[in-house]
């Protein structure tokens, strides 16, 4: 099945066509680094809590267990935030709304560093996680419009290289000056840098105007698409499959694997680079084939996941696992083009709900991962439980293959008629 041709807020435009505040004619390379860093900062800042969770919990005086609530608050946070700013802003210019999403974003992280208790913590992850997926669904457009013809999932690939990059790069930084300085300052660092992007999305990108009629109404018509819904799905269930297994890849990689605690942070660099690389090699993929690349990674990831229960007794066997599984983000930039072709006119909503689906499969991945091992099927288990989603996600994609050749026959028939 061929993807649906671009909608006109998604297809490629002479950037030529559009000007920077100083007058200058905007810049492709200068513009995705500008979305890229901000990428870059709400990749560290919802990241780099994870590795200070000890910290945070001596500090605020809770258990760690309930210190890691302030990660499911942030992950709240971007679910509810991603449609609903999606919606609200519908009618915003494309840079005021991100520099707005940014500002927001770069608040709730040094209002997070001052947090004096618990509960006021809590409230301001959730706060800080609502721009997220907004950001990053109207970067997903703004890139996709300034992009070369035919480069339009590379386009994105290179904003979401600030989302990967941050686990390679930005996380372990700001975890070490965590460490030494406090929890509180990680989160100051992800401020500044948030900062910096503001400064460079005003200077880079050009001042974009919404799609002609956009409103609220309109973008909520998104979800009356099944094909919105399909690719939502394949996202939410078919990605769930990373996380299963990432999740508790520290306790697997130290009881099954008999890695020493200090060879740790190293595969979690490695997934890292997985990452990266997934991410530019999908990207490409994407622009050759969609639908061929989404199926294909789809059976790619039930293949690696599935490798890890056999690799995981082994720390050099285990490590090379860890790197494939990180490169199965590579279906990232081929779902956020997906998203763009189906959604019509509502672009913004459906771009920024890909990021709501996959803070689903987080969610999703994580719960069962820990399900299997609490059923006593061991660490291991979560290998076989990522591959039945990756597997399920190509159930929900083949539904969405048939359910668009049945669409299509319907409408050949009525012109016919």
């Amino acid at each position: 099945m061929n993807a649906s041709p671009p909608a006109p807020d998604s297809a490629a435009t002479d950037i030529s066509s559009f000007s920077l505040p100083s007058g200058k004619p905007a810049n492709f390379l200068r513009a995705v680094l500008a979305l890229g860093v901000g990428g870059f900062a709400i990749g560290t800042g919802e990241f780099v809590i994870m590795g200070l969770l000890p910290e945070v919990a001596k500090d605020i005086g809770v258990s760690i267990p309930q210190a890691g609530h302030v990660i499911s608050a942030y992950a709240l946070g971007v679910v509810i935030g991603a449609p609903v700013l999606a919606v609200l802003a519908a009618g915003w210019r494309r840079r005021a709304l991100l520099i707005a999403l940014m500002a927001v974003f770069a608040a709730g992280n040094f209002a997070s560093a001052a947090a004096p208790n618990y509960l006021l913590l809590n409230l301001l992850r959730f706060a800080a996680g609502l721009p997220h997926g907004t950001y990053f669904g109207v970067a997903a457009l703004v890139a996709a419009t300034l992009a070369p013809p035919g480069r339009r999932a590379r386009a994105v690939g290179l904003v979401m290289l600030g989302l990967t990059g941050a686990t390679l790069v930005g996380v372990p930084i700001a975890a070490w000056l965590g460490q030494i300085f406090g929890w509180r300052a990680a989160f100051v660092v992800v401020g500044v840098i948030a900062l910096v992007a503001i400064a460079l999305l005003r200077r880079d990108i050009p001042d974009m105007a919404p799609a002609a009629g956009a409103s609220p109404w309109r973008e909520l018509g998104a979800l009356k698409r099944k094909q919105v819904w399909f690719t939502l799905g394949i996202g939410a269930i078919g990605f769930g499959g990373m996380f299963a297994v990432f999740s508790y890849i520290k306790p697997t990689l130290i009881e099954v694997a008999g890695m020493p605690l200090g060879g740790v942070p190293f595969v979690l660099a490695l997934f890292g680079l997985g990452m990266v690389m997934g991410n530019l090699v999908g990207s490409r993929l994407a622009d050759k084939s969609l639908m061929r690349t989404i199926g294909g990674l789809l059976v790619y990831a039930a293949l690696v996941l599935a490798m890890f229960t056999f690799a995981a007794h082994n720390m050099v066997t285990a490590s090379i696992n860890v790197f494939l599984i990180g490169t199965t983000v590579a279906i990232g930039p081929a779902l956020q083009i997906r998203l763009m072709d189906v959604a019509g006119d509502a672009q913004t909503l459906a771009a920024a709900l890909n990021h709501s689906a996959f803070n689903m499969a987080n969610a999703l991945g994580a719960w069962l991962g820990g399900v299997a091992i609490a059923a006593g099927l061991g660490w291991t288990s979560t290998g076989w439980v990522g591959a039945l989603l990756a597997l399920a996600g190509m159930g929900v994609f083949g539904w969405a293959i048939a359910s668009a050749r049945a669409d299509a026959r319907q409408q050949a028939t009525a012109i016919a008629c």
